[in-house]
């Protein structure tokens, strides 16, 4: 038991050093932050509808197909042009997001499900890192999957939540160009990741 506890312990410091890093999601959960203090745990059920069933196939041994350059290839240059849409629609509706009785033109869902369906890097992520994590669970039984998925969505969850609170907290201290410029940044990160990943894909076919 002390051992299932600490290697769950590892996966929750593993999965925050992966949270953290500034990407797609972040971006969004920044933008729906504006409108709705707890727009993070939307944006993460809509994560984990994607990635809850993905932990369990890798966990049943399918981790090798996600590692597959195709896969990457495929979800890059799709992914890549989903986000393109979603960071130019951003930077060209920013002030009407900002409008309090409009809001973004997604959901928190939406975007929890888009921008985790649009990132080859996240699935790389579950072909290497997780599936090394899901290795070391499986020697405690199917028992320790559910903790292990709780673990590592409830860090989504925390981190996610903790932004949107910040974003919307704060708001009231801030000119409404910083707001401007707020949702413009959230587009910008969309777009940039957007073109890396259509970039990533195509060196990867040459």
């Amino acid at each position: 038991m002390l051992d299932m506890l600490l290697f769950l312990a590892s996966v929750a410091v593993i999965s925050l050093s992966g949270v953290l890093m500034p990407g797609p999601l972040f971006a969004a959960t920044m933008a729906q932050g504006y409108h709705d203090p707890n727009a993070g745990l939307r944006i993460t059920l809509g994560h984990a509808i994607v990635e809850v069933p993905l932990i369990i196939l890798v966990f049943l041994g399918f981790d090798a197909i996600f590692s597959q350059q195709w896969v990457f290839v495929i979800i890059g240059l799709v992914g890549g042009i989903i986000l393109l849409w979603m960071g130019q629609d951003m930077i060209r509706y920013r002030k009407t997001i900002l409008k309090v009785e409009e809001g973004p033109k997604r959901t928190a869902l939406q975007d929890g499900v888009f921008t985790t369906l649009s990132n080859p890097y996240w699935i790389l992520w579950w072909a290497t890192v997780g599936a090394a994590l899901i290795a070391s669970a499986t020697s405690y039984g199917l028992i320790v999957l559910p903790f292990f998925i709780i673990v590592h969505i409830g860090c989504d969850a925390g981190w996610s939540w903790l932004l949107t609170n910040l974003v919307n907290r704060s708001k009231g201290l801030w000119d409404v160009k910083w707001h401007h410029m707020l949702i413009l940044v959230c587009g910008g990160i969309m777009v940039f990741f957007g073109l890396y990943f259509l970039w990533s894909s195509l060196q990867t076919l040459v």
